[in-house]
């Protein structure tokens, strides 16, 4: 063969190795582009947690394509009701049991992430891997929001052992209250919200004052009583807002 030839074919094969990588690197660039976009925060959290970009992305493409294949359906209106309301009495209740608040707080997210169809497992034997699978399901939607779900079950967890104060406490139901208002409005671009929680009663001088509608010995400014512990129940056609409660 000519050596003309040789040196011709030689360069096309390295022309085509090259488009090839260039293919690649573009195809691989355009994919972490897309996951940036998609996961926002958590694309950042993903790789500094496996500590390598590709096993990182690997994992958030993983998360798409098993969330593709959930089932996953819009609250019903009565179900939107009933589970705004038992918001409400979740944080009325803080007000007297910022303990109870927070574990109803909890346990109701994960009631409404049932009821949608996620896979949450069995809330009585909730394990670490349980949440985590939640948590990643959760991520695909409401990347903005998922990381406050995950330090919010950290304090439920520390409360439990009775290591937090009423304060890390009062953030934590107004971390789960941003995810109750993404999962019931099923919107993908649900903002931080930064409501308040009550203060937890510490002296009588309060006991008159009206928060959110209800005085903080837990009786309505209208003279009522309301617990306002979750259990799950419909407490009338009350809405999650995103006002901060009356002082």
């Amino acid at each position: 063969m000519d050596s003309t030839v040789i040196v011709l074919v030689v360069v096309i094969a390295v022309l085509v190795v090259a488009l090839i990588a260039a293919g690649m690197l573009l195809a691989r660039r355009r994919r972490s582009e897309r996951l940036q976009e998609r996961f926002g925060p958590e694309y950042d959290r993903s790789i500094d947690r496996a500590g390598d970009k590709r096993a990182a992305e690997a994992d958030l493409a993983e998360r798409e394509k098993r969330h593709r294949k959930l089932d996953i359906r819009d609250l019903r209106p009565e179900e939107r009701d009933r589970f705004a309301a038992s918001w409400e009495g979740i944080q009325r209740e803080f007000v007297d049991d910022p303990r109870r608040a927070v574990h109803d707080a909890d346990l109701l997210v994960v009631d409404i992430m049932r009821t949608r169809g996620y896979p949450v497992g069995d809330t009585d034997g909730d394990t670490d891997s349980d949440f985590d699978r939640r948590a990643a399901d959760i991520s695909v939607e409401h990347p903005e929001i998922v990381q406050r779900y995950r330090d919010a079950r950290a304090v439920r967890d520390a409360t439990a052992r009775g290591d937090v104060d009423t304060e890390q406490q009062r953030h934590a139901v107004t971390s789960y209250r941003s995810l109750v208002e993404a999962l019931l409005t099923s919107s993908r671009s649900a903002e931080h919200h930064t409501d308040q929680i009550p203060e937890q009663r510490h002296t009588d001088q309060h006991a008159d004052q009206p928060v959110d509608g209800y005085r903080t010995d837990g009786h309505h400014a209208d003279g009522q009583h309301d617990h306002g512990q979750y259990d799950g129940t419909h407490r009338g056609d009350q809405h999650v807002t995103s006002e901060e409660p009356t002082r």
